[in-house]
């Protein structure tokens, strides 16, 4: 039992976090088919989304993927769960 407390269990609280933050979409990192598994996210938008962060050097917000056209509030709240921004690229 003392085991169990020392390794295993420090490892299954442990579990829920990595999954998910796994489960995570960075937008100012994630490629093309990884944005295209976006709800409401084809092709089209998922090179939308690489151009802007190219050309404004990343995103700041999830928010403001609503300055691309065609996306606007409805599609981020559909894929709020899953959307993150990491650090700026440099």
């Amino acid at each position: 039992m003392q085991l169990f407390r020392k390794l295993v269990a420090p490892v299954l609280l442990c579990l829920p976090l990595a999954l998910f933050a796994e489960g995570m979409i960075d937008i100012n990192t994630a490629d093309r088919d990884t944005l295209m598994t976006l709800r409401g996210i084809g092709a089209s938008y998922a090179e939308r989304i690489i151009d802007y962060r190219e050309q404004h050097g990343g995103f700041r917000s999830v928010q403001e993927l609503t300055d691309i056209r065609g996306i606007g509030p409805k599609l981020i709240e559909k894929n709020k769960d899953i959307l993150t921004v990491g650090e700026l690229p440099e």
